[in-house]
């Protein structure tokens, strides 16, 4: 950007946030993180849960009251009942809102959008109607919900989904016009130096004529981990030689242990907890051999693109949502739904080494992109929009 050039100011919006972690949370960060080169970022979001916590970044973060609800790990973000919260927004002089939910605080950032005659970006990052369906078990519930967040989506200027399939998601979600697909990145750059590996592998007491799997994400059972671990224990009765890791914290913990306890599985699968060194993280996805992720939830994980990044191709299951741009046996593979083909498609990709060889490689070249690329591409999107209004303001004055 010219040191003259006024740097604008950008407003992103979500519902959770930092101490809380997820994806879409990942993601706003990075946004706001690579933004402060060209903007003033200022993130607006809710009220954190953990007492005496403290933000600490790169960029302004503005919070509003919030309501627990109980049985989620979201709270109920308040933003119309805190003045303070009203008054941050009110004074921000953004000149363009992204919002990345369409709950109360989204809301408030398209409210802001509309007043002030400011473009406003939608990302569409989650299933929606998996979500209101698992929370409600109400078909007309999901579809009133989803009704009420369409209004919102479709109140944007422009929606952005971050793959193909997602798009199409949200085409039969209804909204009227065909979402931009803008692609989520990584922080984590490939690591040359692999002197931690044998460092790593003793640690764990990973053999070398062991494979390692990996899993790194929310503890859950909406990301599949049983079934991964259903997997493991076919591998094993295999004779497959490997070790299992799973990194990441979520409510069906203990209930992962006791099933690991159950299957006898204490030497073969290790449960690592969250790990939020990103060094630390990125060296488990360089050990890695290959990245297990059967999730039919997830929209566009970051975590395939963070094992991307060290050459760790991912297998997923077939039809998944998140498998968008991966063509089997180039730069990935794909899996049936089911226990027993799972685990024999892990043993065949290692039989054909050559050609899992060239999967790593191309995973790399194809599923791995680092967020200052793409955030220097987001910026002039936002140039256009913002250059767009202006143009139509004057038009119309």
């Amino acid at each position: 950007m010219d040191s003259k050039e006024k740097k604008l100011n950008v407003g992103l919006f979500i519902d959770t946030f930092y101490p809380m972690i997820d994806g879409v949370v990942s993601v706003v960060d990075n946004y706001a993180k690579r933004l402060t080169k060209y903007a003033n970022v200022t993130v607006f979001t809710v009220a954190p849960r953990k007492k005496g916590y403290v933000d600490n970044f790169p960029y302004k973060v503005v919070r509003c009251k919030r309501l627990a609800v109980p049985g989620l790990d979201y709270d109920l973000g308040m933003p119309s009942f805190d003045k303070k919260f009203k008054r941050e927004l009110e004074n921000s002089n953004l000149d363009i809102v992204h919002i990345h939910s369409p709950f109360s605080v989204g809301k408030a950032g398209l409210k802001y959008a509309k007043k002030h005659n400011i473009p406003c970006i939608a990302t569409n990052h989650s299933q929606f109607k998996q979500d209101f369906y698992k929370a409600t078990k109400s078909k007309l519930i999901t579809k009133i919900l989803l009704s009420k967040i369409m209004k919102v989506f479709n109140a944007c200027d422009e929606n952005w989904s971050v793959n193909r399939e997602v798009a199409n998601v949200y085409d039969d979600y209804g909204l009227k016009e065909h979402a931009k697909v803008v692609n989520n990145a990584t922080d984590m750059d490939f690591l040359n130096d692999d002197g931690f590996v044998r460092e790593l592998k003793k640690k764990h007491n990973i053999k070398d004529d062991e494979k390692v799997l990996l899993f790194v994400g929310r503890i859950c059972e909406l990301k599949n981990i049983f079934f991964i671990l259903d997997a493991v224990k076919e591998l094993k009765e295999k004779d497959f030689k490997f070790k299992m890791l799973y990194i990441g914290s979520g409510q069906d913990e203990d209930k992962l242990k006791e099933k690991i306890e159950k299957y006898g599985m204490q030497e073969k699968v290790q449960l690592l907890g969250r790990i939020s060194d990103r060094d630390m993280l990125a060296k488990y996805y360089n050990i890695a051999d290959l990245f297990l992720f059967p999730s039919m939830y997830d929209c566009s994980s970051l975590v395939q693109i963070e094992a991307a990044s060290q050459k760790t191709p991912t297998v997923f299951l077939k039809d998944s949502v998140t498998s968008d741009g991966i063509v089997d046996n180039e730069n990935g593979f794909f899996a049936e739904n089911d226990v027993q083909k799972f685990a024999q498609r892990i043993i065949d990709i290692f039989e054909n080494i050559d050609l899992y060889n060239k999967v790593c490689e191309n995973c790399y070249k194809s599923v791995y992109v680092n967020w200052d690329t793409k955030i220097a591409t987001v910026v002039e999107d936002y140039k256009k929009l913002i250059d767009k209004r202006q143009k139509d303001n004057q038009q119309n004055q």
